[in-house]
């Protein structure tokens, strides 16, 4: 392999809002101060500022090159996007996916806007808070990374009770151009890597053409940007089911990098390390679901196996998912399998060695 092989760590999403220890526990106790009428929202956002605080403080403690702000203040995925669109009324619970997490479901009663940017405040505040860490975690190098719920994921867990969004395919539109907006703003606010998250589609595979066509304004967007003369890199990741009988449609879709959970079906390993692919890769090769620590060196080889394939060499090692799911020392722990699956790949007599620093 040729020494420009870059092996970057990528975080993929949320993070613990709880630990242990009392001061871990502080937005749980605000939450339910609230909820009594013993605190007010401002108390609450002191709340959530410490504990995005803390989690980029982990993040990048444990080297990870593309940290995010943890989703501290998303109550799910679903709603903290789609809840702040004109048009839009937030419902009952439903469960996300199979996992013992709960989304607010969006209803939609007109066609859903956007009156501002929504999650601009949240990034520009994780950027903040990375450059005051105490050096060396504050490095240059290290890159807030925003994450969005793409739209055909947000149209797929809504209700219409508006004839012009009773179709599946014009509600995931509508997403669309609200999402697109976010990314202009987001880019102009200095973000450099968006991440779409859009597990659905493994789960409705029929729709794939209602995906592809809801995700050409959010490319439109980035283009514009890149045209503009900034720097933006747009990524899809998926998971929370087997992902390869879409790998081919999903690795052709014009994203900087694709991002793939290799836990629900290890064979794709040895299938990118045959058929290779043609942009740069997310590699979820550490289960976010499972408390269970893998081998740093089991991992090192798996991406040996495919790093040859990818285009440029570059990749971005991380969970296959979301850590909110495992208790906090867990999710530290999965995030410091990161940077000691980079060393063990680098401490390999192969060229790949001459990955990321």
């Amino acid at each position: 392999m040729a020494a420009t092989k870059c092996l970057y760590l990528s975080h993929t999403g949320s993070y613990p809002r709880i630990g242990d220890s009392t001061e871990l526990q502080v937005l749980r106790r605000t939450t339910a101060a609230v909820d009594r009428g013993q605190a007010t929202q401002s108390d609450l956002r002191s709340a959530e500022d410490d504990m995005t605080r803390r989690a980029i403080s982990d993040q990048a403690r444990a080297g990870v090159d593309f940290i995010t702000d943890g989703m501290i203040r998303w109550y799910d995925p679903i709603s903290h996007f789609a809840g702040k669109l004109a048009g839009v009324e937030i419902r009952g619970l439903l469960r996300f996916f199979d996992t013992n997490f709960y989304f607010r479901q969006p209803a939609l009663i007109a066609r859903p806007t956007r009156g501002g940017p929504v999650l601009k405040h949240e990034y520009e505040f994780a950027r903040e808070a990375l450059t005051h860490l105490p050096s060396p975690h504050s490095e240059s190098r290290t890159k807030v990374k925003q994450v969005l719920t793409g739209p055909y994921t947000l149209a797929k867990s809504s209700l219409s009770q508006d004839g012009a969004t009773h179709d599946l395919a014009e509600r995931a539109g509508a997403y669309a151009e609200a999402l697109a907006q976010e990314i202009g703003d987001l880019a102009a606010a200095g973000a450099e890597f968006i991440q779409i998250d859009e597990p659905a589609i493994l789960k409705y595979p029929a729709d794939w053409a209602i995906l592809e066509q809801a995700l050409v304004p959010l490319l439109r967007a980035r283009d514009q940007v890149v045209k503009s003369g900034e720097s933006l890199k747009l990524a899809l990741y998926v998971y929370f089911r087997d992902c390869a009988p879409l790998y081919t449609r999903l690795v052709n879709l014009p994203f900087d990098a694709i991002g793939l959970d290799f836990t629900y079906n290890w064979a794709l390993v040895e299938r990118i390390s045959q058929e290779g692919s043609p942009r740069p890769l997310g590699l979820g090769l550490i289960d976010g679901r499972n408390t269970k620590l893998e081998d740093p060196a089991t991992v090192a080889a798996q991406i040996e196996k495919m790093l040859a394939k990818i285009p440029g060499g570059v990749a971005y090692l991380g969970p296959s998912c979301g850590l909110e799911y495992l208790p906090r020392d867990r999710a530290l722990a999965k995030l410091g399998l990161l940077k000691q699956s980079r060393a063990a790949l680098m401490g390999m007599p192969v060229a790949a060695s001459g990955g990321a620093q």
